[in-house]
């Protein structure tokens, strides 16, 4: 049987318009509002009318079949709500015993695919592999959420061309292409260092997203000749896919460290990298560093512990014996929303998770006062280590 994420990949690749987000709260309705089904950003507008955007001042909708995992189909509908104060698009009516909009939902992956004018296709992916793999299988962040996906080859920036013209390999280190990212990034928008200081959390998702487009680039760049030309068999084929796959996943898991990592140093915090606490465990970042956890006169309080997860909806608990000494662990995560009960037993377990400002607002509302973000956790940490 045709699993859910590989039924979403072949719909998104075959689709006219397709678009993805993590199911937040309010979608949910697990907010306290009168919100009905899933909120779609305006950039969605051609997956929903092909006439345009609504008028201000009037509702506008579309009914729509659209059929779930593959398994079962509703009658739903596309409105604009644009009378008296409201301004906003929503995907509703799914029919009673919907499983998709329950508070255990919130966190998974929500994709929409439109392979033709009157034909929706819809899934919903659940666990952090599935969601990775949906996102590495076409090359995307969390970041490019809420949006229309791009499935076809970006304009290439005149600095990432430059930069892919000159280099000696095939593909760099993952270090030196979030480097390069930053330094596009920066140079273009006149991104100065003061700038990281006053809004770490908006620079770092910038860095993340230009990261993704530099690396997207390249591989349009790599891959050129090879897809111009039959494979020869599927086992070529296969080989080839898992490469790149492969590759993908690799480059995605430490890019956020990466640009964590210059927004610390920017910000003059005392850190270190997989530095050793107990056993072969080592954090992916330690403040202020190795040396101090291991001296047992260091005060434990003066310590603090902070993983970085592009998705934590299960691997969360992976991070609870990285360090002994340092009861609370802080998590940060481009996850946008959690359950309640996840939330609930992350604190529990004495974890505290720190997101990008602008993701707050996709967990329950309850949860966000206890959730910091970067700029919030950076403060904290800088406290402890000028006291």
């Amino acid at each position: 049987m045709t699993s859910p994420l590989e039924l979403a990949i072949t719909a998104v690749s075959n689709s006219r318009y397709a678009f993805f987000k993590f199911i937040s709260a309010n979608d949910a309705g697990t907010t306290g509002g009168h919100q009905a089904g899933f909120y779609m950003p305006k950039s969605t507008v051609p997956l929903m009318f092909e006439d345009g955007p609504g008028i201000k001042g009037t509702n506008k909708d579309r009914l729509i079949q659209i059929k779930w995992q593959n398994e079962f189909t509703t009658d739903s509908r596309f409105i604009y709500y644009g009378k008296g104060s409201r301004n906003e698009y929503r995907l509703t009516r799914f029919g009673k015993g919907f499983p998709f909009l329950k508070e255990g939902n919130v966190g998974d992956l929500f994709i929409l695919a439109q392979p033709e004018e009157d034909e929706y296709l819809a899934y919903v992916l659940q666990t952090d592999e599935e969601i990775e793999d949906f996102l590495n299988a076409f090359n995307l962040s969390p970041t490019d959420s809420n949006q229309l996906i791009e499935k076809s080859a970006l304009t290439i920036d005149q600095c990432f061309q430059s930069y892919i013209e000159q280099l000696t390999v095939e593909f760099p280190k993952t270090i030196a292409l979030a480097k390069q990212a930053r330094t596009c990034f920066n140079q273009f928008k006149q991104v100065k260092p003061t700038d990281v200081l006053k809004h770490p959390d908006a620079i770092l998702l910038d860095w993340v997203k230009s990261e993704y487009e530099l690396f997207r680039a390249l591989e349009n760049n790599r891959y050129q000749e090879l897809i111009k030309h039959p494979l020869g068999s599927v086992d070529n084929l296969v080989a080839i896919a898992n490469t790149v796959l492969n590759r993908r996943k690799s480059r995605a898991g430490k890019s956020l460290e990466h640009h964590l990592e210059e927004v610390f140093y920017l910000h003059k915090l005392e850190f270190a990298t997989q530095a050793k606490t107990e056993g072969k465990k080592k954090p992916d970042f330690l403040f202020p560093n190795e040396t101090a956890y291991q001296d047992p006169l260091f005060q434990s309080k003066q310590l603090t512990l902070l993983a970085a997860k592009t998705t934590c909806k299960d691997r969360w608990r992976q991070i609870l014996n990285e360090a002994h000494r340092i009861p609370k662990k802080h998590l940060f995560t481009l996850q946008q929303g959690i359950s309640k009960n996840q939330l609930i037993e992350m604190q529990k377990a004495n974890v505290q998770l720190v997101v990008p400002k602008a993701y707050k607002i996709a967990f329950p509302k309850e949860f966000r006062p206890q959730i910091l973000s970067l700029g919030e956790f950076i403060a904290e940490v800088k406290a402890k280590q000028n006291n």
